[in-house]
């Protein structure tokens, strides 16, 4: 559309000048921004399903609503459809597997046996795509699953199970890093809860320290893998107390050398994690980023530019931290179309890091060192009316991906040609 595009440049000249004037270089932040690579997370595409055919339920403290047409039912299909989310988002971006996305190809392999033949394909696809691949090792709807317990159950057999699963994922993130050439991130969650109040809150905490020393025992090449941990404050099932909580993690993290995931949705409704972010990397060399938005108990709905999501946006890139955290994305919503979501809640993650890259951040700063705080206000409301949009127009347009709405005409035009034609 060559009078769109011209519109698109003409508008954005004018917007470069009046960031100018606040001292912001806006081609700078497209710049920065465009080195930003976002791990996009698989399970949004068919609903936390997977392809290991273990005949469980999802449970285990998740759930996910709707049931709108067009679901991916198998590995290419959800490969076709990321392709698809791709071709709409500007930036170069990764792709986050867990476990259960193994392919198994007729044979049963059970999680504690899995390796990196189990997901070959993915690694041709990530490698023909030129993309990175990012793990999750898969605690949940699981036979092995202990009455809500892996890790910290009591049986011993149990947690030697799920301590071999741990250790064969790293194992897999290791051999996608060396085999893409781009470092895999492999994150360790687990479900473990009570529902009710325990009387031994120790002894699991334990258990699970103790289950996670085995896993990350052997040493692997930081290259190729670095491993996180993601605390939660509570789950379906677990109410009242879960063992992997946000100061077990930590402190686990900071002893052990690991990246500690913060998740958006893992805390208090009421709780945010944009000022976690400083506060952790005084201590962490590297942290991980799992952005969802949570809506009252649930924690996964669609990432929408919140404030919330400015602030996280605006803590990485105003503290400088844009190389130290690893952003990633962890929501599943079943009552939209899956592309649109994956779609949506990217598009609003760079979008809310580039509202950051072109605030007049070192005059807020200085105002606040002046402790010109009526400036420093002033300054911060007056920023948002900046004509952001144009340059997030001018951003697309530059990557070669639609501008503004017209991305939802591209994945109306997919549902009707691919997803409506799926049994």
């Amino acid at each position: 559309m060559p009078n769109q595009a011209k519109n698109v440049e003409r508008a954005y000249r004018l917007a470069k000048e009046r960031y100018g004037q606040l001292g912001v270089d806006t081609d700078r932040a497209l710049k920065r921004l465009v080195d930003v690579s976002i791990s996009i997370h698989c399970w949004q595409g068919d609903d936390v399903g997977g392809f290991e055919n273990a005949g469980g339920a999802l449970g285990d403290g998740l759930a996910v609503t709707g049931n709108y047409p067009g679901k991916a039912r198998t590995p290419k299909q959800l490969r076709d459809d990321f392709e698809k989310v791709l071709s709409l988002l500007p930036g170069r971006h990764r792709f986050n597997l867990h476990a259960s996305y193994a392919e198994m190809n007729g044979a049963k392999v059970e999680r504690d046996e899995l390796s990196a033949d189990q997901f070959k394909n993915w690694i041709h696809w990530a490698k023909a795509n030129k993309i990175g691949l990012d793990f999750n090792q898969t605690y949940f709807s699981h036979p092995k699953v202990d009455g809500g317990l892996t890790l910290t159950s009591p049986d011993k057999a149990v947690r030697k199970f799920w301590i071999e699963h741990g250790i064969r994922c790293r194992e897999i993130g290791a051999a996608f890093g060396k085999a893409l050439g781009k470092t895999c991130l492999t994150n360790l969650w687990i479900p473990d809860g009570m529902k009710d109040s325990p009387a031994d809150r120790k002894a699991p905490r334990e258990r699970l320290a103790d289950a996670l020393d085995e896993i990350f025992a052997k040493k692997l090449d930081r290259k190729h893998n670095v491993d996180s941990v993601e605390p939660k404050l509570f789950g379906i099932g677990a109410e009242s107390y879960t063992p992997g909580s946000h100061e077990f993690y930590l402190g686990y993290a900071v002893s052990r050398g690991k990246l500690l995931t913060l998740d958006a949705g893992h805390y208090h409704p009421t709780e945010g994690i944009a000022d976690k972010i400083s506060s952790v990397l005084c201590f962490l060399p590297e942290i991980a980023l799992h952005v969802s938005r949570g809506v009252r108990w649930d924690s996964d709905h669609v990432v929408t530019l919140t404030d919330e999501l400015q602030a996280i946006a605006q803590e990485i890139v105003w503290g400088g931290y844009l190389d130290r955290v690893r952003i990633g994305l962890d929501y599943f919503d079943a009552s939209i179309n899956r592309v649109a979501a994956w779609t949506i809640g990217t598009r609003n993650m760079i979008k809310a890091l580039l509202m950051a890259l072109v605030t007049p951040v070192e005059i807020l700063k200085q105002a606040e060192l002046d402790r010109d705080y009526t400036t420093r206000l002033a300054l911060m409301e007056e920023a948002k009316t900046l004509p952001f949009g144009v340059v997030w127009d001018f951003y697309c347009l530059s990557e070669e991906v639609p501008v503004g709405e017209h991305w939802l005409c591209e994945v109306k035009r997919y549902e009707k040609d691919v997803l409506s034609k799926r049994k």
